[in-house]
């Protein structure tokens, strides 16, 4: 047997690992023309859940951000007004696929958000993801419903198709922060609008993180804006802003309602003014027509006659 003691010792650690991993927090964006910019003003302002914990930072949004978004919008109308109605429904149809791929993450914002138990935060998102879907089986159908051949006392061809109104701004609701938001994003671009979201101030989580689905989505950069932050300071210059044909204040109380109103009145926006919505509840299509203009053009078909038509 040999004499030779025995090393004992133990083999100095690296440290890898009894050193603690450091989670990687996310860094929430808005969303404009495409792109995700930070704040023009530097802003952000704490994200807290029901209990009062921090969540994250959320842009603070600055009127010059929500008039770089109606910029973004104004450039995307006439791509996205002037593609099929078919071509849209598919768009649409590829967030829903997106957001499927993507439901836990919105599981769990949704939850810590609204205060809700994982089952139903999952109920809420299932929800927003078949919303999508049923907006976009509407693009090309809803012409037929609200349009078609009007019968005239002459001798004339009638005909009324609908058109997107333009450029419009949507107030999301404020406890809803995700189906709410689907609800009123949805049916305004699925009509050929363009949309600038002011999302949920104390739950704006769910709508930031849409804008990223959105973007690998095929929707056109500039289609859908979105911006964080109060919402009576962003929505402000909006209301009264030249190149918003419309606004939707479904997440307006009803002082800041009546302020909106007024300031959309200088250029005859479309105003959907705020109203009590189950969210749950099957959507009708008041909310497509709502931003839709009617297009009425007339074809003189020549003179009728007992003895027949003549051209």
């Amino acid at each position: 047997m040999s004499d030779k003691p025995k090393n004992t010792a133990k083999p100095k650690s690296t440290g890898t690992a009894e050193r603690q991993r450091l989670s990687v927090f996310k860094t929430y964006k808005l969303y404009v023309g495409g792109k995700f910019p930070r704040s023009e003003s530097g802003r952000v302002y704490e994200v807290t859940d029901s209990k009062g914990k921090w969540l994250a930072n959320a842009p603070l949004s600055s009127r010059k951000d929500a008039r770089d978004a109606v910029v973004a919008a104004r450039k995307a109308f006439g791509g996205w007004s002037g593609a099929t109605a078919y071509n849209r429904g598919q768009v649409l149809y590829r967030v829903a696929e997106m957001l499927e791929g993507r439901r836990d993450q919105f599981v769990r914002e949704v939850a810590d958000s609204e205060g809700l138990s994982r089952s139903k935060a999952a109920a809420v998102v299932d929800a927003a993801i078949d919303r999508w879907v049923w907006y976009a089986g509407w693009t090309d159908k809803i012409a037929q419903v609200v349009g078609g051949g009007n019968p005239v006392a002459g001798p004339y061809f009638n005909l009324s198709t609908p058109e997107p109104t333009g450029v419009v701004t949507v107030l999301a609701p404020q406890e809803s922060s995700f189906l709410g938001l689907v609800s009123v994003i949805a049916p305004v671009i699925a009509t050929g609008n363009t949309v600038i979201v002011i999302a949920s101030e104390k739950s704006p989580l769910p709508a930031l993180s849409l804008g990223e689905v959105l973007a690998t989505s095929d929707v056109p950069g500039g289609v859908v804006n979105v911006l964080s932050g109060k919402t009576a300071e962003i929505a402000a210059p909006l209301a009264a802003h030249q190149d918003v044909n419309a606004i939707d204040l479904a997440g307006a109380d009803d002082v800041l309602a009546k302020e909106l109103e007024v300031a959309a009145a200088d250029n005859l926006k479309r105003v959907v003014r705020p109203q009590a919505v189950d969210y749950f509840a099957a959507p009708g299509i008041e909310r497509l027509t709502a931003f839709l203009e009617t297009k009425t053009v007339w074809h003189p078909t020549g003179a009728l006659g007992a003895s027949g038509s003549s051209y």
